[in-house]
């Protein structure tokens, strides 16, 4: 079964489970929403949550053994790339959600960098289609300006009437202050906010990774934090100017983190969020000249590193986002200077988070759920997926004490360019509830 209108059949280790009379028992439900945080039960009908509490006796419906498990509202990733249209033999739409099913998303954010671009209604309507029939809903991010060019904006009232709440130009700046201000202006009328990817490309022009010690004894040519910080500076007294809204995606430098801090305390419509990788690697991975680790913004120095966790934890950085960017093995294989920026992050992040983060007491976990579920939404103007009776059941069950192995071969993405293969990871999802929809993992 393959159709669109009855559900697309999940992958192998996977099955379906009704989601008319369903109980999730014995899992340890967190909600950030609600300050929850406790072992108990769960009952859905229909679609929607039907109670909280200890499971009654004589129970006829579905049932999941859930002991042991995180039971939380579904992980939203509010930056990825699916490749589609233009580019399906990296990504699509499709293989997308499903990977995001499996690493326990139960939605997406696509960025505009297509071909071509997303930057009218009608391809923001046919995004959301192809997702028909899986457990992820699809909320594109449409660009600022027509065919990413930089030149003219988009027609921003049009796109939000079909239902986009936030425009990007993502792989690409909004270089030009004079568009960037009118940009802010008009989704400031809209309630709309700007994604901006902070770079200065006349300094960064050339550039593969981090520059500094590293960069200079692999040879290879730098990407200065500076072209991200003075972005960031300018962006943020353009919000200063409009009061407009601003997220700043994939932060990278302390630099940055300092600039977003001190615009919060100003009182500045500002957010912003960082990668799984930003948050556990350094720019040191490079020296193995593995292009599945060079990204944009480059890997950063330990220090930086350091600082975004500390913007985690205290909420300068709002919300954790992978990036997730396919590409064919064959684009990845070849001199470094050469491949293309990115990574996929759909199925590891998790793992990831959980074992770098986490277990090792540098984040709790109740941080990390709501960096992942409740912020996301929120800067994305979206309903949150509150656990709580009458409310749709969008749910993500992971298991936080789950060994496994990252096998590139074995994830779910079209593409295979994962930094972390081989890496021994602890946390899993086990299940995602949405779309009326629900998956669980048999294996």
């Amino acid at each position: 079964m393959n159709s669109r209108s009855t559900g697309v059949t999940p992958p192998n280790g996977w099955r379906a489970f009704s989601v008319k009379k369903l109980a999730i028992k014995g899992g340890r439900i967190i909600d950030p929403n609600s300050g929850v945080d406790k072992k108990t039960d769960l009952i859905i009908q229909n679609g929607k949550i039907k109670g909280v509490g200890r499971l009654p006796d004589g129970w006829e419906g579905e049932l999941i053994d859930a002991a042991g498990w995180v039971v939380c509202p579904g992980l939203f990733d509010m930056h990825v790339h699916l490749r589609e249209p233009g580019y399906e033999y990296k990504e699509t739409i499709q293989t997308g959600c499903i990977a995001a099913a499996v690493g326990g998303f139960t939605g997406v954010a696509p960025m505009p960098n297509t071909d071509p671009p997303i930057d009218n209604p009608g391809l923001v309507r046919f995004l959301r289609a192809q997702a028909t029939g899986l457990p992820v809903e699809v909320h594109p991010i449409p660009a600022v300006t027509r065919g990413r060019e930089g030149k003219i904006l988009a027609e921003l009232a049009e796109l939000h009437d079909a239902g986009a709440t936030a425009f990007s130009d993502d792989g690409s700046p909004v270089v030009s202050s004079g568009l960037m201000r009118r940009a802010l202006e008009y989704t400031r009328m809209l309630n709309a906010v700007i994604i901006e990817h902070c770079e200065e490309p006349t300094l960064t022009n050339g550039g593969v990774m981090h520059e500094g010690r590293v960069s200079a004894a692999l040879g290879l040519p730098g990407w200065p934090s500076i072209g991200e910080e003075i972005a960031v500076e300018r962006n943020l007294r353009l919000v200063e100017f409009t009061g407009g809204r601003l997220h700043i995606a994939h932060v990278s430098t302390a630099g940055s983190v300092d600039l977003i801090r001190q615009a919060k305390a100003r009182g500045l419509n500002v957010t912003a969020e960082a990668t799984p990788h930003h948050l556990t690697l350094d720019c040191t991975a490079l020296e193995s000249y593995n292009p599945d680790f060079k990204v944009n913004p480059p890997l950063r120095t330990a220090e930086d590193v350091e600082a975004l966790i500390e913007g985690l934890t205290d909420g300068t950085i709002d919300a954790i986002a992978t990036d997730h960017a396919p590409h064919a093995r064959d684009e990845k294989e070849v001199e470094f200077t050469e491949a293309p920026f990115g990574m996929i992050g759909l199925e590891t992040a998790l793992g990831v988070l959980l074992t770098r983060l986490v277990a090792e007491g540098r984040v709790s976990l109740t941080r990390m759920i709501e960096a992942l579920t409740v912020a996301p939404r929120r800067i994305l103007n979206l309903p949150q997926a509150a656990i709580e009776p009458g409310r749709p059941a969008n749910l993500t069950m992971f298991d936080p004490d789950e060994s496994w192995t990252v096998d590139r071969y074995r994830l779910h993405s079209r593409s295979q360019n994962t930094p972390y293969h081989g890496w021994e990871l602890t946390g899993r999802a086990r299940g995602v509830m949405g779309c009326g929809l629900a998956w669980l993992r048999q294996d």
